[in-house]
Parts: structure tokens; C-alpha cells; sequence
């Protein structure tokens, strides 16, 4: 039996991952690599970490499409016979197909929803003059006994 292997990421058809993965970097300013880097490097839960999570479960998802649809390609190719056991691997790979689409779309949904509430926030600005620096509090003295 021939050993299969995922499709990796970067493979054209993965066009959703790569876009949620542009809102990402766009958002923090860095490469996703190093975001993820981030994420991992930190013990609590961030939303940094959520968002480098979901999106490896979205890149996840599209491989197994990616994978199952060459397996299916594979299986109802011209020269292959169709019987009990072949039909039985084309439904399996069609029912799993549906399966990581339906997942695909339900990270997709929900990773670009909060991204779509999300905002940059601007660079502080580290020019700000002493006037505008907040005043250092007075020291007073209580008069109760």
C-alpha cells in the first residue's frame, strides 16, 4: 500500500489560510513565523496565541482537503476498477472532504470575524514633550490625630 502525505501549506489551492495568515501579519506587523515564535514563547493563553492557533487548524484543515481530493482523484481515475472496496475509499473520501470543508469554513468564519474587530493601534509616541508628561504627584501631609 502506498504511503500518502499531507500536501504542504503552500500549495496554491490553500488560498484562505494565506489570506487569514496576511490579516494576522498585518495586524502585529510581523511574519507569521516569528508571531507564532511569539505565541509559543508565551505561557498564558494571549490572543496572539488563539489567533497563530486557529490559523494552524485552518492550515490543517485545507491539507487534509488538499490530501483527500488527490486520494479521491486517485481511486476514480479512468484506468481504475470501481468495486465494493474502492466504493467504500470514495465515500470515506468524500465524507471527509465535506467534514474539512465544513471546518475549513468554520475557522475561517470565526478566525476573520475577529480579525475583522481587530485594529493595529497606532505606535506610541516616544516624543512627547515634558509639559505633556503627567505631573508627578505632591506628597501631603494629613492633619488628623
Amino acid at each position: 500500500m502506498k504511503a500518502h502525505r499531507l500536501p504542504q501549506p503552500d500549495t496554491p489551492s490553500h488560498t484562505v489560510s494565506q489570506l487569514v495568515a496576511q490579516r494576522i501579519e498585518a495586524l502585529y506587523g510581523q511574519p507569521l513565523a516569528e508571531l507564532e515564535a511569539i505565541a509559543d514563547a508565551t505561557p498564558e493563553i494571549t490572543l496572539l496565541a488563539a489567533l497563530t492557533g486557529t490559523h494552524g487548524d485552518l492550515v490543517l484543515a485545507e491539507r487534509s482537503i488538499a490530501f483527500q481530493l488527490q486520494r479521491l482523484r486517485e481511486l476514480t481515475a479512468p484506468d481504475q476498477e470501481i468495486g465494493r472496496f474502492a466504493a467504500g475509499h470514495i465515500l470515506d473520501c468524500a465524507r471527509r472532504i465535506a467534514e474539512s470543508v465544513a471546518t475549513r469554513d468554520a475557522y475561517a468564519k470565526s478566525t476573520s470575524a475577529v480579525l475583522g474587530g481587530l485594529r493595529r493601534a497606532p505606535a506610541p509616541d516616544t516624543h512627547q514633550s515634558a509639559a505633556q508628561a503627567p505631573a508627578t504627584p505632591t506628597v501631603t501631609t494629613s492633619r488628623t490625630r
